[in-house]
């Protein structure tokens, strides 16, 4: 385990959320699982270190702030992608 390790999960539904929102963050163990339970839904990761950081301050539930939308929409655009070429 990386004793550094952290994770945070988004989620958004366009059809009912203004904007993506934590749904679950953590440290450690509890990062372990959340990228576990991500890899067996196939639910893509995306790691990007300072984003990370910024996420990590937010609330269960917070929506994201403005001041992030760009950089959550150019992954989400790129996971939009990844997913249509595969499926």
């Amino acid at each position: 385990m990386n004793k550094n390790l952290k994770a945070v999960a988004l989620k958004y539904e366009q059809s009912k959320d203004r904007a993506p929102k934590v749904i679950a963050k953590g440290e450690k163990n509890i990062a372990e699982r959340i990228l576990d339970i991500a890899k067996e839904h196939n639910i893509p990761i995306h790691q990007d270190s300072d984003l990370l950081e910024l996420l990590y301050k937010l609330d269960i539930y917070q929506e994201i702030p403005e001041e992030l939308y760009k950089a959550v929409a150019e992954i989400l655009a790129y996971i939009y992608k990844a997913n249509k070429k595969y499926y």
